[in-house]
């Protein structure tokens, strides 16, 4: 949670005079903005209609659509907090992630870089640079519920910090430009790339809490215990998640790749061998083609 210093105190406490708005009102928007580097926000609130988003020269919008007092309300204060942010800035903003959580419930929180670095107006940010320090600096930072996100592009890999736990995956050639968490039974996060939506299962993990991890390993993606329901607001207030790698016994046995002779023993077993190479073709190790080869050859010698 982001903590404000005494001047960021201050200047709340100035613009909820000055608009005739709550501490709280203008802080969460402070909070929104500063996510939305300095020029955009998702934010939800009772004071500001509820879930809305504001642009800076663009688009305002509210749940009460129709309602243009409100809109010209939410503009007016964002315009200002925008105004404020650029000359307490004291260092560029940093890049972001577009995230968004399913969930209707609870209070909303814009997913974006580190809270407190780089402005006087808030204090810094205990858990900043979290992420393992030799892969360098982030392209993109993310925080969502419980979880944070640092994407490094150059060296392709993805920082997810979630239930305490530190995972680092491979991101292979995927560019990845935003987080969606579902919540409920069966949730994931999932990621967007070129590829379109993408589940952050599916991705290699390289390290947990800096212990590499035997190659290939995949792990099933967080789950939560709510029930998912649609909703264009992130929520502060969903349970930890939790990422749990997959056992030793999962790990695919390596088998000789197609085109090669297999030395018969006493121990083969034809059947067993085929089982193995089907799973590692479900898998996507090993091609349709690798597989009818290795089959058929096999096969012709029951």
């Amino acid at each position: 949670m982001a903590t404000l210093s005494d001047t960021g105190i201050q200047l709340v406490q100035n613009l909820a005079q000055r608009h005739g708005l709550s501490a709280d009102a203008v802080t969460h928007m402070l909070i929104a903005i500063q996510n939305g580097n300095g020029s955009m926000a998702q934010f939800n609130h009772p004071e500001f209609g509820g879930c809305g988003q504001w642009m800076r020269g663009g688009m305002t919008m509210v749940s009460d659509l129709f309602n243009n007092q409100l809109k010209y309300r939410v503009d007016s204060i964002c315009n200002d907090i925008s105004n404020e942010l650029g000359r307490h800035q004291t260092s560029p903003f940093s890049g972001s992630f577009q995230s968004q959580s399913q969930n209707g419930n609870n209070s909303q929180m814009q997913a974006g870089g580190a809270i407190g670095s780089g402005s006087s107006l808030f204090l810094p940010d205990p858990e900043a640079n979290w992420w393992p320090q030799d892969l360098g600096v982030p392209n993109a930072l993310g925080a969502q519920n419980q979880v944070r996100y640092a994407y490094f592009a150059q060296s392709r890999r993805l920082a997810v910090k979630t239930g305490g736990d530190i995972w680092v995956y491979d991101t292979k050639d995927h560019q990845i430009g935003g987080f969606s968490q579902q919540q409920g039974v069966g949730g994931s996060i999932t990621f967007t790339s070129q590829y379109g939506t993408v589940d952050l299962s599916t991705l290699p993990v390289i390290s947990r809490n800096g212990v590499l991890q035997p190659a290939p390993s995949f792990v099933q993606a967080p789950l939560s215990s709510e029930t998912a329901s649609v909703a264009t607001c992130l929520t502060s207030q969903s349970p930890v998640l939790r990422v749990e790698p997959l056992a030793q016994s999962d790990v695919a046995k390596p088998v000789t790749a197609p085109g090669q002779s297999v030395k018969s023993t006493d121990g083969d077993n034809i059947i067993e061998t085929l089982e193995r190479l089907g799973g590692l073709r479900d898998k996507g190790f090993v091609t349709d083609e690798e597989f009818a080869a290795k089959k058929a050859e096999l096969l012709s010698r029951l």
